[in-house]
Parts: C-alpha cells; sequence; structure tokens
C-alpha cells in the first residue's frame, strides 16, 4: 500500500505509544517486521516554546519510512510545529486525534478534538500547510463519550482537509483500553473515505491482525501494547496475511537475547542513569507469559545496572526450565 507516495511494504505498524515506544522498542521492531514505527506524540507548543525534550522526541530514525506525531488543539501552533517536524525530514507526519489520557484531554487536544470536529479539522488544514508536501496521517477513535460513535464524520471532515491515510482505534474516549475493540466502527470508515485506513486495538496475535483485516477491510494494523516484549508479533502477521507457515516462537533464550540488544539500545540512546531506570518496564514486558512471571517483574524495580538483568534473566531461567514460550 502507500501513503501518498511513500511505499508501505508489510501488514503492521508500531503504534505511537509515549513513553514507551522509544528509539529502542522502535529498532527491534523494525529488526522484527514493523513496516514503519511511529514515534511518541509531541507537543506542538511545547515545540513552537523550544522545548528541548519535544525537540528529541522528533528526531528521526534511521530507519524507513518513519512517520513523528504531533498533538495539540490549536491550528496556529500546529502549523509551526509541522513545518519544524517537516524540516527534520521524516516520511510522514502524523496527528494525534485519539489519546484518552486527563492530561492531554484536559487542554483540548487528543480524543477532546473529537468533541469538536470544525477545531479538529482546521487543526489538520492547519497541519498539512505546514509539512510543506509531506504527507500528514491521523490517529481517531471512535469518539469521546462511551455511546458515541462519530469516527466516520471525523475522518470525512479529516480527509476534505488533506490527512492522506486515518488510523482508527475502534473505542471511545471514555471507553479506554477495557471493553472489545469496535471492528464494525473500523469497517464503517474504511468505507466511507478514499484513503488508506488502518485498524488499531485489540492485536495481540497473528489471528488478531487476520480478524481484523477481514471483517474491516483495513489496510494495514497498526500495534500498540501486543508488541511490547514481543516484537516477533510483525513477522507473525506478515507471514499469516501472506499465506505462509508462521515462524517459530522464539526460545527463551532467544527471548532475552532481543531484550538485551534492546537494553543496549536504550542505554546508547539515552545513557545509563535514564536508561537503567527506563529498563525496569522493557524487562518487565518479556517477562510476560513465563512461570514466574509476577515475582520476576517485582524484581524489576531494583534494575539499577546490568548486574540485576542478568539476575533477572538468570532467575526466568531457573523458573522455566522446559520454556513455556514454545510448549
Amino acid at each position: 500500500m502507500k501513503i501518498a507516495a511513500i511505499t508501505i511494504d508489510g501488514y503492521a505498524a508500531l503504534a505511537p505509544m509515549a513513553g514507551v515506544a522509544d528509539r529502542a522498542v522502535r529498532e527491534i521492531a523494525r529488526a522484527h517486521g514493523a513496516c514503519y514505527t511511529v514515534g511518541e506524540m509531541t507537543s506542538a507548543k511545547g515545540i513552537c516554546q523550544h522545548s528541548k525534550k519535544s525537540e528529541e522526541l522528533l528526531r528521526p530514525d534511521d530507519a524507513r519510512p518513519y512517520a513523528v506525531q504531533l498533538f495539540g488543539e490549536d491550528p496556529d501552533s500546529m502549523r509551526e510545529a509541522a513545518r519544524y517536524a517537516a524540516s527534520l525530514g521524516p516520511d510522514i507526519i502524523d496527528l494525534n486525534f485519539g489519546c484518552p489520557a486527563p492530561k492531554i484531554t484536559g487542554g483540548g487536544a487528543g480524543s477532546a478534538l473529537l468533541r469538536d470536529l470544525q477545531r479538529a479539522g482546521a487543526v489538520a488544514r492547519s497541519a498539512v500547510a505546514g509539512a510543506g508536501g509531506i504527507p500528514v496521517t491521523a490517529k481517531i477513535r471512535r469518539g469521546y463519550d462511551a455511546g458515541e460513535d462519530v469516527a466516520v464524520e471525523a475522518a470525512l471532515r479529516l480527509e476534505a482537509e488533506g490527512i492522506s491515510a486515518i488510523t482508527v482505534h475502534g473505542r471511545t474516549r471514555a471507553q479506554m483500553y477495557a471493553p472489545p475493540v469496535d471492528l464494525g466502527c473500523i469497517a464503517r470508515v474504511k468505507a466511507a473515505v478514499s484513503v488508506p485506513v488502518i485498524g488499531n486495538g485489540d492485536i495481540f496475535t497473528a489471528d488478531d491482525a487476520a480478524r481484523m483485516f477481514e471483517e474491516t477491510g483495513v489496510d494495514l494494523v497498526m500495534i500498540g501494547r501486543g508488541a511490547l516484549g514481543n516484537p516477533w508479533l510483525f513477522s507473525e502477521i506478515n507471514a499469516r496475511m501472506r499465506g505462509e507457515p508462521l515462524p517459530p516462537r522464539p526460545s527463551l533464550q532467544e527471548r532475552l537475547a532481543v531484550m538485551r540488544r534492546e537494553i543496549a539500545l536504550l542505554l546508547d540512546d539515552k545513557g545509563e542513569r535514564v536508561g537503567f531506570r527506563e529498563a525496569r518496564k522493557h524487562v518487565a514486558w518479556y517477562m510476560t507469559g513465563l512461570r514466574g512471571a509476577a515475582s520476576l517483574r517485582r524484581l524489576c524495580g531494583e534494575i539499577s545496572g546490568w548486574e540485576q538483568i542478568d539476575e533477572i534473566c538468570r532467575q526466568a531461567a531457573a523458573a522455566n526450565p522446559s520454556d513455556p514460550l514454545t510448549e
């Protein structure tokens, strides 16, 4: 498929999870078959105020194609932020109209814009103008309040403002991540617009992805929580959609080796002081599904260097001699 003139080779992209989808996670995802990745969401106002943190979040990855994501409710700030982001050379600029976090919606951004589609359209129009020809995409939810469904109306408005692709999370802001994702909502958006539609939500296995493709007709799926500690999901989805046998699940030792590679990338990017602190959550993701996972995750809170990570790996191996990951 293509997003504007950008060729996307594959079936599953990595979602832009704030505080989670850092450079290390993105590089590991690409190495395991993600067709593109999206950087952590970045404040448009922060860019306009020359926030070093915001500017750092927009630094492009080496792997292509690569997207950055902006959030904000002010059209003027969004135009300037998109112009700055475009100057760094990403392949795609994504707009966040779906974040449910109160600290984002409280300021009128994220999924709060689904309550004011006129403003959402103005924000999108400004971003497209500022991007200077770089494709601008958008990520939305079904709506804001629990019972509403404004996804089709939002998608049509965004398409009219020049948005090149739309990612749909089939839940409202009020629902957060609790009920099953509404595939019907995603299917209705796909039927309504002519730009590519990307499905998001509840994809933890290749079967989940296949079901979303089949029931919604989306062009691509976007993986969030399901990829944490499980980057092999991307290659499994690619194989499933190509009609190929699924690759064998990684052994425990393979899983721990990839985890250690992810931590090494994290340290290279953020330094040891910040990197080892953030490594606690990375290691915890890779413990999911193991025997003794609860106690192993508790040990993650003590990580301050490689010594603690080595000990967690030893305990994981001792508790899992028969390797439950491949059973």
